[in-house]
């Protein structure tokens, strides 16, 4: 293919896309927000900070100018959501006009006090671009070892969905292509707030009777939510809602279960995201979407669970305890 792809971020999930693509003959620009990263990348022909031993195929580049990358048809942006605005407006200083350029979101979060997702902040700051959003059960180490893999990219516009369907998809990486941005985006920003819970669980010490009782019940919060902002509640039942669930609630790679995993037994919030290199997304968005239940008035005991336990000190056991004993109902999913 002819595209020359930009990928602005430079962690363990930017740089395993620019793996990938750069692996199909692609050639791929990879820039990190950090200028002293793109040339440790540039000196080692690998990422050692988050994807250490993955070494870059030829037609991977690191490009450290901005401006540079912004030439570029195809912009993939993967970056933390609470660091994503202020990326977007650098991204408008250094080139003004943007018009007709693709912008895809790898993302997963709400940014806080706003409840924006991800393609609304882009959309809101750029105005003249297109955009799309890429999620789905995506552990960055598996993708990138060639484990085989499917994910969603949603757009509003079909041609544009299908052109970057094209351009991301690998032998080993299955892209589908889907219409719900609202509900492919919900779906890869809430499971995080799942997954802290079912860390929490594996802290605690229960089995896979509790872990399955987390998953059930919290992908009716997901879908609960989803379909208050818009969402088709059938796109939780897919890759980007149940599949993305599953795979960062069971799995050892998920940053966000394993933060909950060590809050579980003992430690405190602080402590355990000053020992991690990557960001556990489901930290932050927590608190927006536990503000967002309670402003549209929905239901969603277990994210209310988990916001008292990582932000109010509530003890771990009195939270299940509290989840157990709350009024006896028919199962309603939705």
């Amino acid at each position: 293919m002819k595209d020359r792809i930009s990928i602005i971020g430079a962690g363990s999930w930017g740089t395993t896309l620019a793996v990938i693509i750069a692996g199909k003959g692609i050639d791929v620009e990879l820039h990190s927000v950090f200028g002293e990263h793109n040339l440790k990348m540039q000196k080692e022909h690998q990422n050692k900070l988050f994807l250490k031993g993955i070494v870059f195929p030829p037609k991977l580049k690191i490009n450290s100018s901005l401006k540079e990358v912004l030439r570029n048809e195809i912009i993939i942006i993967a970056v933390p959501v609470k660091f994503l605005r202020s990326i977007i407006r650098r991204v408008k200083r250094t080139k003004k006009s943007l018009k007709g350029k693709i912008f895809l979101s790898a993302a997963k979060g709400i940014e806080a006090n706003s409840f924006k997702r991800p393609s609304e902040i882009i959309k809101e700051e750029l105005r003249n671009v297109k955009t799309a959003v890429l999620s789905g059960p995506t552990i960055a180490r598996e993708v990138a070892s060639g484990v085989p893999t499917a994910c969603v990219i949603a757009s509003e516009n079909k041609h544009t969905a299908k052109k970057l369907q094209k351009v991301v998809s690998t032998p080993r990486f299955r892209v589908y292509y889907h219409h719900d941005v609202i509900g492919v985006e919900l779906g890869g920003a809430l499971k995080n707030i799942i997954a802290i819970a079912c860390g929490i669980s594996d802290g605690l010490g229960f089995g896979t009777n509790t872990k399955a009782a987390i998953l059930s019940r919290g992908l009716v919060e997901i879908a609960r939510l989803g379909k208050k902002l818009g969402a088709k509640e059938v796109t939780f039942n897919g890759i980007s809602g149940l599949g993305d669930l599953a795979t960062t609630c069971f799995s050892p790679y998920s940053r966000n279960r394993f933060v909950g995993e060590k809050i579980g037994k003992g430690g405190k919030l602080r402590n355990v995201l000053a020992r991690m290199n990557m960001v556990a997304e489901g930290i932050n968005t927590v608190k927006s979407v536990y503000f967002l239940s309670k402003k549209k008035k929905i239901d969603m005991p277990i994210t209310k669970e988990v916001y008292l336990v990582l932000y109010k000190n509530k003890s771990p056991r009195r939270a299940v305890r509290d989840l157990m004993s709350r009024p006896l109902k028919p199962e309603i999913l939705g």
